[in-house]
C-alpha cells in the first residue's frame, strides 16, 4: 500500500470512528408519568421534548407524540421572518408594514401598524400573510426544499398553509422544531449568518441574570382539537437547552390560559436546567 493511500485510509477509519462515537454518545431520557402533573394542572394533554447540548441529551415526555406532526401556527413566524429577510422583502427587523384597516378583534397590537420585531412579539397574522405573499410561492418552497421544514406543504395557500384554522396543511413533529432551532442557534440554517442573528434577536422573550430565554407560541386548531405550542431555547452560561412543548384540548380557552410557557418552563426546573 503506497503512503498516500495509506494515509488516506487512517485519516477515513478516524473519521469513521469518531462519527459513530458521536453517534453513540447521545443518551435519550424517557420522563415518568409523574410529569403529567405539569399538563393536568392546566386541564390539558401534551409532550414536551428538550435536548441539552452540551451534554448531547435528549429527555421526552411522550416521546411518540413528539414525533408527530402538528399545525406550527404561529411557531412558523420564525421561518416566516427568516424567509422575509432573506428575500429583502423585509430589510430589517424594524422594517414597517401599514395596517389595512380593518379591524381583527379587539387586540390593539393587530390593528396597528407593525414592524417585523413587534409583529413577533405580538403574533400579528396578518403581517406575515402580507410577509408571505410578497415573497411569492416558489421562493417559499426554495427555502422549505433547503431547510427541511416539516412536511414542506404549501398547497396553494400562499398566505394561509401555516394556519390550520384557515386549511393550511402544513405540519412539523416536537422533534423537527428542535432540530431546526438548533441550527438556527448556530447559524447552519439555509439562511445568511446576518439574518439568523436578527430572528434571534427577535426571539428574546426575557434575559436574567443567570439565562435567556428566547421563543415563539403558536396556537390553532385541526380535525376538532385545539393545539398550543412553546418552542425556543435557554441559554445559561456555556449551557443551551432547547425546548419544545405542544399541548391540546377541545377547549381553546385551556390553550390560552398560559400553560403553553408555564409548562415548559415548570418541565424545565423539575429537569434542574434553569431555577
Amino acid at each position: 500500500m503506497s503512503q498516500k493511500l495509506l494515509v488516506f485510509h487512517l485519516l477515513f477509519i478516524l473519521m469513521f470512528s469518531g462519527e459513530i462515537l458521536a453517534q453513540e454518545s447521545h443518551k435519550k431520557v424517557i420522563l415518568p408519568q409523574d410529569y403529567q402533573k405539569h399538563f393536568d394542572k392546566y386541564g390539558v394533554k401534551g409532550s414536551f421534548v428538550a435536548y441539552d447540548l452540551k451534554k448531547n441529551t435528549t429527555f421526552f415526555y411522550d416521546e411518540k407524540r413528539c414525533n408527530t406532526r402538528f399545525t406550527p401556527a404561529s411557531t412558523f413566524k420564525i421561518f416566516n421572518s427568516l424567509v422575509g429577510l432573506e428575500t429583502g422583502v423585509i430589510p430589517d427587523t424594524s422594517y414597517i408594514i401599514p395596517w389595512d384597516g380593518v379591524k381583527r378583534g379587539n387586540y390593539a397590537p393587530w390593528n396597528r401598524d407593525n414592524s417585523l420585531k413587534s409583529a413577533f412579539k405580538y403574533s400579528v397574522v396578518w403581517y406575515y400573510q402580507e410577509l408571505a405573499r410578497r415573497v411569492g410561492e416558489d421562493k417559499m418552497q426554495k427555502f422549505f426544499s433547503q431547510n427541511k421544514y416539516g412536511n414542506e406543504s404549501i398547497d396553494s395557500l400562499l398566505d394561509s398553509f401555516w394556519l390550520s384554522d384557515y386549511g393550511g396543511k402544513l405540519r412539523i413533529s416536537q422533534v423537527e422544531q428542535i432540530d431546526f432551532l438548533e441550527k438556527l442557534f448556530k447559524d447552519e440554517l439555509k439562511f445568511s449568518r446576518r439574518n439568523q442573528q436578527l430572528v434571534k434577536g427577535i426571539m428574546l422573550v426575557e434575559e436574567k441574570d443567570d439565562y435567556k430565554l428566547l421563543g415563539k407560541t403558536g396556537m390553532g386548531s385541526h380535525d376538532g382539537v385545539c393545539y398550543g405550542w412553546y418552542v425556543g431555547w435557554v441559554e445559561k452560561g456555556n449551557d443551551t437547552y432547547f425546548f419544545a412543548t405542544n399541548i391540546e384540548s377541545n377547549d381553546y380557552k385551556n390553550i390560552m390560559s398560559g400553560g403553553r410557557k408555564e409548562i415548559t418552563l415548570a418541565m424545565l426546573q423539575d429537569l434542574g436546567l434553569i431555577k
